[in-house]
């Protein structure tokens, strides 16, 4: 149980929590609130409640709920496989591994069913290297094995693997190319977000124009480093957030099932036989078919 006094905060009880106990979202706030977890002064209280000086706030933590990581048979897009790594083409609209929310059908059930995995990332994420977010599609490479995903992980530190994407953002980017080298961390406004801060870890992005629409830019992305949401904070940093981006892009967009950002290329050293691989996935029909509306339509004069 966690307690507290309200010294000098005002406001409602909702908001005020969310500083007093940061480790919770406000709608984890409440959450808690209806659930009763939280109590004010002994009693039960919502969350427009105004808080007073000397108001007394307990906290009872919810029980974990221990996640259970089971094998499904899903179809997987396996574009290369052998006995220390496999290459995957992951769809738009699935989650890479459990978490609370998304405790089944993600990526890592799927690979269970399909083979064994390293065991380095936890129960929870076995032979997961890297992700990708949940509406970005494209190539994800995973360690079948311990010392495979030491040399996968190590190639991602030192800088030395290739993974490019494609990416197709809001308005003209007047540069052909450029590098955004802006550091990234938990927004303070709102803890769903990544944001560019001050204090944040080192985040770099170079991009590539590659054709230019009336009112949108497909680009290319390469990732020097790969922080969540990289891509995506980093373009809308620069003013341009990706087209259909439910989290950092304008209310009005591309329709779609997300973000139209997709992994397109993806370049490792083998960790057994040190030979470099390079793979490629195609655009998916809903990114291709949105391609093809704005050739039509956005052509440039």
């Amino acid at each position: 149980m966690k307690t507290a006094v309200i010294e000098t905060q005002s406001g409602r009880l909702d908001k005020v929590l969310t500083k007093v106990f940061p480790e919770y979202s406000r709608s984890q706030i409440q959450q808690l609130l209806e659930a009763g977890n939280i109590l004010v002064n002994g009693a039960q209280k919502k969350g427009k409640y105004k808080v007073k000086q000397g108001d007394k706030v307990t906290l009872e933590e919810p029980e974990l709920k221990t996640l259970a990581l089971e094998p499904e048979k899903i179809q997987l897009d396996i574009v290369y496989e052998d006995e220390d790594v496999i290459v995957v083409n992951k769809p738009q609209g699935m989650v890479v591994h459990p978490a609370p929310g998304h405790e089944a059908h993600t990526l890592v059930n799927a690979l269970l069913y399909h083979c064994p995995l390293s065991t380095i990332n936890g129960t929870l994420r076995p032979g997961i290297v890297h992700r990708i977010d949940k509406d970005t599609s494209g190539l994800l490479m995973v360690a079948k094995n311990d010392q495979a995903h030491q040399s996968l992980a190590k190639q991602l530190k030192e800088k030395t693997n290739l993974r490019e994407y494609l990416a197709l953002v809001h308005g003209q980017i007047k540069e052909d190319k450029g590098t955004i080298n802006a550091p990234l961390g938990r927004s303070p406004k709102d803890r769903k977000k990544q944001a560019v801060i001050a204090n944040g870890r080192p985040a770099v992005t170079h991009f590539k124009v590659l054709k230019r629409y009336q009112h949108y830019t497909l680009i290319s992305c390469r990732l020097e480093t790969g922080r969540t949401h990289q891509i995506r904070v980093h373009l809308k940093y620069i003013g341009h957030p990706l087209a259909g981006d439910p989290l950092y892009g304008p209310k009005k967009t591309l329709k779609g099932h997300g973000q139209f950002l997709h992994a397109a290329k993806l370049g490792f050293t083998h960790p057994r036989t040190g030979e470099f691989l390079t793979f490629e996935a195609k655009l998916p029909e809903i990114f291709t078919k949105q391609l093809e509306d704005l050739d039509k339509n956005e052509q440039m004069q």
